[in-house]
């Protein structure tokens, strides 16, 4: 049930990642709800096939799909204001950092759930998380997050590790997802309010 819960919740922030970098782009209300669809989809589906899971959870539970119509559908009601594009970027990093760190815990525990070694379900974990960014980014025509945005793939590594060594220490499952959540969450956004970005080569 929890793992219901959190798959969920990260539906819907990635969700609201997709329709805001769509409607960023300016796409059509049809555009804007689909990449919705896609970005909050993307992981679980990757997820679901590495793991051997078919069909996809997704797309055997009508709450995934509904979820993530629903908060991509309400991203589209006009507003009074437009808020500036610097602004509905930050939007949109925020919310994606949420769908990371939902993803990847409920991304790992899945992987356990099924007997996955650590280390597989650590990578599990981290692909399901980046899956539906990656994704929309491509989509959008842009470098995905992961390969070039400050510090992403570092949390959610951390966050994965978290959750398979509470696994392999016998801690209540519970508590140590939502630890590894708040975790990936509040370093990624740290890294967002305070602009840090990973080394990079300098160019000759």
């Amino acid at each position: 049930m929890v793992l219901l819960v959190l798959d969920l919740l990260g539906v819907a922030v990635f969700a609201l990642a997709g329709a805001l970098a769509a409607i960023r782009a300016r796409l059509d209300v049809f555009g804007v709800v689909v990449l919705g669809i896609i970005t909050a989809l993307g992981g679980g589906v990757i997820r679901d096939v590495l793991l051997g899971i078919t069909p996809p959870t997704t797309l055997r539970q009508w709450q995934y799909l509904a979820v993530a119509s629903v908060v991509s559908a309400a991203a589209c009601v006009p507003r009074a204001t437009v808020p500036a594009r610097s602004r509905l970027r930050k939007a949109i990093l925020v919310a994606d950092a949420f769908g990371l760190a939902l993803f990847v815990t409920t991304g790992t525990a899945a992987a356990l759930a099924v007997g996955a070694p650590p280390v597989a379900a650590c990578l599990v974990g981290v692909i399901s998380g980046i899956g539906g960014g990656v994704t929309r980014d491509v989509l959008l025509r842009e470098i995905p997050l992961v390969l070039h945005r400050d510090i992403y793939a570092l949390p959610a590594v951390a966050g994965a590790v978290l959750v398979t060594s509470g696994n392999a220490l016998g801690w209540p499952s519970t508590p140590v997802l939502v630890a590894a959540a708040a975790l990936i969450a509040s370093v990624r956004l740290l890294a967002i309010w305070r602009e840090w970005d990973a080394p990079r080569p300098r160019r000759r």
